[in-house]
């Protein structure tokens, strides 16, 4: 059986605790937190870009306009 502990602590405190640290772990916590901002701006990223009125008719349609487009430009 797990048990929940919860506990308050500053930014300070933690700070504290992590200079604490030997520096492998450091390194694996900087890298975890490094995941974990990477993920949100993803996230973020993906949710900002979300629609749900583009199909992949419209794309493939957009795709052969900008296709004529060069190959007007080519054949000029």
């Amino acid at each position: 059986m797990k048990n929940a502990l919860q506990i308050d602590l500053s930014f300070d405190q933690i700070l504290s605790v992590v200079k604490q640290l030997p520096r492998q772990q450091k390194i694996k916590l900087s890298r975890e937190l490094e995941k974990d901002a990477i993920d949100t701006r993803l996230s973020r990223l993906l949710k900002t870009f979300k629609t749900t009125t583009l199909d992949l008719k419209i794309i493939n349609e957009e795709v052969e306009i900008v296709r004529q487009e060069l190959y007007d430009k080519k054949k000029r």
